[in-house]
């Protein structure tokens, strides 16, 4: 079987409802905690082995851009039978590829859009009207008019970054051997040589001023949130890291507002651990962060060539899989570069920075901005 890796743990947890995040006292909160070590605990948390657990990430894929962009395929625009507009996108995966053979269709409408696969015959390929036959309040007798222009994509792209959370953001923070409170952490200026690997394993380092992508709430303009930052771009989700060493730090402010602002209102914190100066074990306590709307640390340690890693997660906060192996460990793989974080698609089968991006953007609520 083959190994999974860090990234793929860190993607890999359900959305949470706004309504279980609001009104909760962050002093008195429980958390579960996964370190791979107690199979009793897999079993009460995720059930016997023989109990699946469903998950399907095709739910937040973002399909057009995956499946349509840049690819051959066809667009429409029609009039639905409730007089309202929609945009109807068709892309045929033949049989070269390495799936089945199939169409997958995207339905823009007022209410949303709708995915559909449908089987891929090309002896008897389906028409427009056939495939509009399988959704709701569609008037199959009246054939959508095609859109040639190659405008339309960018127009459908942002039409599905505008339905629901494609982009999202996490906290990044350095923590020191015998640190304990969040303000001890916030108020680390810089990080250490470790730190900075395992920064590259998470994206690249990024320009802040004029960047044009995704900024997850950071300044672009006059570098009021620091100067860089980490992003990465992760099977058509742009990812911008809160990274607690790259905000401004305010000798004057033991509470560090500003890095608090951003890295206490992210859904998931990547805490990093660093032992090595030291030697010594430092445990790391998810009640001793004040944050109402954290509901997830993923505590990274580095010990030797390997990275290990626990997860707490609210009480709150669904089952999901996979669970951590037993020692929860990952090696540092020497074929680890930028090029792995920044390739639309790339699958992440191999190497620690893949698993805690992977468990962090299943976790996170929609992002702004």
């Amino acid at each position: 079987m083959k190994e999974s890796s860090i990234h793929e743990y860190i993607l890999r947890i359900a959305k949470l409802p706004q309504s279980e995040i609001d009104g909760l006292d962050p002093n008195c909160r429980r958390f579960r905690l996964e370190n791979g070590e107690s199979l009793a605990e897999k079993d009460e948390v995720f059930g016997s082995p023989s109990i699946p657990i469903l998950e399907n990430p095709e739910h937040q894929t973002r399909w057009y851009f995956k499946y349509f962009l840049g690819k051959l395929h066809q667009n429409y625009v029609g009039i639905d039978s409730e007089k309202n507009p929609y945009f109807l996108s068709i892309v045929s995966q033949e049989s070269g590829s390495k799936c089945m053979p199939l169409y997958r269709v995207m339905l823009f409408r007022k209410q949303g859009a709708q995915k559909l696969a449908l089987p891929y015959n090309p002896q008897q390929k389906l028409t427009v009207k056939q495939i509009l036959s399988n959704f709701t309040l569609m008037d199959s007798n009246k054939s959508p008019k095609e859109i040639f222009s190659a405008d339309i994509q960018k127009d459908l792209l942002l039409l599905e970054e505008q339905e629901g959370s494609v982009n999202f953001k996490f906290g990044v923070v350095y923590m020191k051997a015998g640190q304990k409170l969040d303000d001890e952490m916030l108020s680390n200026e810089t990080g250490s040589p470790d730190f900075d690997d395992f920064l590259t394993l998470l994206g690249e380092r990024i320009r802040l001023k004029d960047w044009e992508r995704y900024r997850g709430g950071l300044d672009v303009k006059g570098d009021m949130t620091g100067k860089y930052s980490i992003y990465t771009l992760y099977e058509g989700h742009e990812i911008m890291f809160h990274v607690s060493t790259l905000l401004p730090f305010s000798r004057d402010n033991r509470q560090q507002v500003e890095r608090k602002r951003h890295i206490g209102n992210d859904i998931v914190n990547i805490i990093f651990i660093d032992e090595a100066a030291t030697g010594e074990e430092t445990e790391f306590i998810p009640n001793n962060v004040k944050s109402q709307f954290t509901h997830v640390f993923a505590v990274v340690t580095k010990r030797g060539t390997r990275y290990r890693l626990a997860v707490y997660c609210d009480e709150t906060v669904p089952p999901f899989g996979p669970t951590l192996p037993n020692p929860p460990e990952f090696e540092v793989s020497q074929r680890l570069s930028r090029s792995h974080f920044t390739t639309p698609f790339h699958r992440m089968s191999s190497g620690a920075g893949s698993s805690v991006i992977k468990f962090c953007a299943r976790q996170s609520l929609p992002a702004q901005q």
